[in-house]
């Protein structure tokens, strides 16, 4: 089964989100999102859209329209503003906390943007946006450059066919690639469900400790300057994604990654 990506096109109808010498930031968001979106169903995951014309729900009805999708992913694009013009430059990926699979999924979403021009601008932590805090999956809130600076509407504008790949991109080397619907073994491969992605080993000693407490065999893995988190070592599709239902109940973020 395909995982379930659900595309956020921020603000919309009545909100029309930064405005700039006419520029509209709602219409952006609008034209990446939908973009981004088919370049996912291309890929074979199933994509739910919070909107996909000009009209406006408010942020705790996008969560709900994710929550209610049963989305894996939720990702939401919009475009940054600052009081002065041509100012500052670059793309930025908001989380609610920089940990775990959404952190990873924003560096991911970040590098690949770099590669289609944008500056580089990093991850930032966001607790009060309820679309990051809302929503029962990890979640990402995309900046794509500045709306007020010309350099990066330009490249906005110039570069957008490889900036909507370089994010669909950035999201698959997170997610993974899609499965058939058998769910059943697939050659020599194992499956573990994978918790966190830490960069100090004592944030993920303290995972482990509470999976380990609520009755799962976990471990921690060391991938390049981060530990991450893993449940079990499944033989089927099926067995990793009963134990990912278990442990979203409990209010993980998972993912899960295939071993050889």
């Amino acid at each position: 089964m395909a995982a379930t990506i659900v595309i956020d096109p921020g603000h919309g109808g009545s909100d029309p989100g930064a405005v700039y010498n006419g520029r509209r930031e709602k219409d952006d968001n609008l034209r990446l999102a939908l973009a981004v979106g088919k370049l996912l169903e291309q890929r074979g995951y199933n994509v739910v859209y919070t909107r996909t014309e000009d009209v406006f729900d408010t942020p705790g009805e996008k969560a709900r329209i994710a929550n209610r999708a049963g989305g894996d992913y939720f990702v939401s694009f919009h475009r940054n503003s600052s009081p002065y013009a041509n100012t500052y430059s670059g793309v930025e990926t908001l989380v609610f906390a920089d940990e775990g699979v959404k952190g990873e999924l924003a560096r991911s979403v970040n590098s690949e943007l770099e590669k289609a021009g944008f500056n580089n601008l990093g991850v930032k932590e966001r607790t009060n946006l309820t679309v990051l805090k809302r929503t029962q999956m990890p979640a990402i809130l995309i900046e794509a450059g500045f709306l007020n600076t010309e350099a990066d509407n330009r490249t906005f504008d110039n570069n957008f066919d490889s900036m909507a790949n370089a994010i669909a991109t950035g999201i698959s080397n997170v997610v993974g690639g899609t499965t058939g619907s058998s769910g059943g073994t697939t050659g020599s491969r194992t499956y573990r469900v994978q918790t966190g992605l830490f960069r100090r080993y004592g944030n993920a000693q303290f995972m482990l400790q509470g999976l380990i407490e609520n009755g799962f065999e976990a471990e921690i893995v060391e991938s390049g300057e981060f530990f991450a988190v893993q449940v079990g070592n499944y033989t089927s599709l099926d067995a990793a994604r009963n134990a990912q239902t278990q442990l979203q109940n409990l209010g993980y973020d998972t993912l899960i990654v295939t071993v050889k």
